[in-house]
């Protein structure tokens, strides 16, 4: 009976109607996205271009590329900036200074630069070859050359009061640092 009750009720409202619309367009909904995920799922797409005839490579390198008698004339009248070394350091402080160290074997101190522009420490130099035996290597791990390092300093410094020494092979800066942190005794009045 209560069943019976419940089906009237809802002939009469329509809600049937309204739960057989909801079916119907939750199926044409996922008709839908099967539709759409099989149209990506076919459509092929290639990034890789053909590659290009070797005879036709070659006819475009002949065509761009400059004679090579230009080339050695340019280089002769530009010189090229050299390759730099860069100079391996320790940098450490004391209570009173920071020091930097450098092992520059084979360096005259007159062909050393060290200079300080605000808080930039720049050690510049050149290292020559005693000889040059054009030999087969079979290691080369020296640097001979033109080399530089810049060191930001950590710390303030006074870059007035420098002072640098090269000792067996060791270059050693000792640079004041400027020590504004001192501390005092305040006395309270009472």
């Amino acid at each position: 009976m209560v069943s019976s009750f419940l089906e009237k009720l809802k002939k009469g409202m329509g809600a049937e109607e309204l739960e057989k619309k909801e079916k119907t367009s939750e199926k044409k909904e996922k008709k839908r996205v099967v539709k759409k995920t099989t149209k990506i799922k076919t459509k092929k797409i290639s990034l890789k271009p053909k590659p290009p005839k070797k005879e036709k490579v070659e006819e475009e390198i002949k065509k761009e590329a400059p004679s090579p008698a230009p080339i050695l004339e340019k280089e002769k009248k530009e010189k090229w900036p050299q390759p730099e070394g860069q100079l391996a350091i320790d940098v450490y402080q004391t209570d009173t200074e920071l020091v930097i160290q450098s092992a520059i074997a084979g360096v005259k101190p007159d062909d050393i630069d060290v200079s300080i522009d605000d808080d930039v420490i720049t050690i510049k130099g050149k290292r020559d070859k005693l000889t040059d035996e054009g030999g087969d290597y079979f290691y080369q791990e020296c640097y001979w050359g033109a080399f530089s390092r810049q060191i930001i300093s950590p710390v303030e410094i006074d870059s007035g009061r420098v002072d640098a020494s090269l000792k067996k092979g060791i270059l050693t800066i000792r640079i004041p640092k400027i020590l504004r942190h001192k501390k005092s005794k305040i006395v309270i009045k009472g």
